[in-house]
């Protein structure tokens, strides 16, 4: 049984760390780029990474290794860092993320942000068909050339953050991209970029207007995640709390934390009390036997004792006359 109690006991310890291991996961950190992620070459670039409220330090990663480390200067922004790249090129395009040290632990990485440097080689020209302007419902198709011969197309549409691929075979220098029947959100301008790689583009193509007739909803939601207007709206910096997602916990979390809690309390009080309990028993047991074997041993000794008044007895020596 007191292994058992043990045993629970140190359930309950490990459930208690364990709960308050993740109460101690700080938020994710958020990182873009200003004023865009397509930048072209030599020129600059800011990449912003934000963190929770009092961030300590930031770390910048490129390609899975440490890029830059910062700490937070400006008081006005105790959660966010800025690095700057100074001239955009092949060597400072790829993959960034980052992440932020808090009250002595570090957070999870950012998503990865796809810095992309353009303009390397030749421009391409793109063309729709059957013509820039179709109805709603229409199949249409785009068309990028290169001169330059490349492995693979991107297509980008004004305002978006999605970007359109087309692999082709290597020496390819022209790809197809098929929209399919239009919708009133395929209005706008498109232009593609041609690329031996995701992260080294060519320049951009002339813009490329599609106009889409008939009726139908006009209304689309669309906005490029790296863009200043798109920054500027993000959310205040997130105070680093237990959870570490928010500052207050969400309907629900709080009651379910505190039957856990409870639970955890109930449960190591329970088992110190059988534990003490028990050890009360054992030595109680103890002291029983222990008297036991303490009166067995003097009521032996009683046995064995000569009695007194027969120790003290003088000689006597009597005759009997026959």
């Amino acid at each position: 049984m007191r292994a058992v109690l043990a045993a629970l006991l140190c359930l309950g310890l490990c459930l208690s760390q364990g709960v308050s291991t993740r109460k101690q996961t700080l938020a994710k950190p958020v990182i873009w780029a200003e004023p865009t992620a397509l930048v072209p070459n030599g020129t600059p670039v800011t990449i912003w990474c934000q963190g929770a409220l009092d961030a300590e330090e930031f770390q910048l990663q490129f390609e899975g290794g440490l890029f830059a480390s910062e700490r937070p200067k400006a008081p006005g922004r105790r959660c966010k860092v800025d690095i700057r790249i100074q001239a955009m090129s092949s060597r400072t395009a790829g993959r960034y993320s980052c992440s932020y040290r808090h009250a002595g632990r570090w957070s999870e990485p950012s998503d990865a942000l796809d810095l992309v440097v353009t303009g390397m080689y030749d421009t391409p020209a793109l063309w729709v068909h059957p013509g820039p302007e179709v109805t709603l419902g229409e199949s249409v198709t785009l068309h990028c050339r290169l001169e330059t011969a490349t492995s693979v197309f991107f297509l980008l549409k004004e305002g978006s953050s999605g970007r359109a691929r087309a692999r082709q075979g290597r020496g390819s220098v022209q790809a197809e991209f098929p929209l399919g029947p239009v919708t009133a959100a395929h209005r706008g301008a498109y232009r593609c970029f041609g690329s031996y790689n995701s992260h080294s583009w060519s320049f951009p193509s002339e813009p490329l207007q599609l106009l889409v007739t008939g009726d139908g909803n006009t209304s689309f939601a669309s906005s490029d995640p790296t863009s200043p207007a798109a920054a500027d709206a993000r959310e205040p910096c997130p105070v680093a709390t237990e959870s570490g997602a928010r500052k207050d916990p969400a309907p629900g979390d709080l009651p379910a934390q505190n039957v856990v809690r409870l639970g955890l309390a109930l449960l190591v009080l329970v088992a110190l009390a059988w534990l003490l309990a028990e050890d009360w028993q054992s030595r109680k047991r103890a002291r029983a036997r222990a008297q036991g074997a303490a009166a067995v041993e003097r009521r032996a000794r009683r046995g064995h004792r000569v009695p007194a008044e027969k120790a003290a007895a003088p000689f006597r020596l009597e005759c009997v006359c026959v």
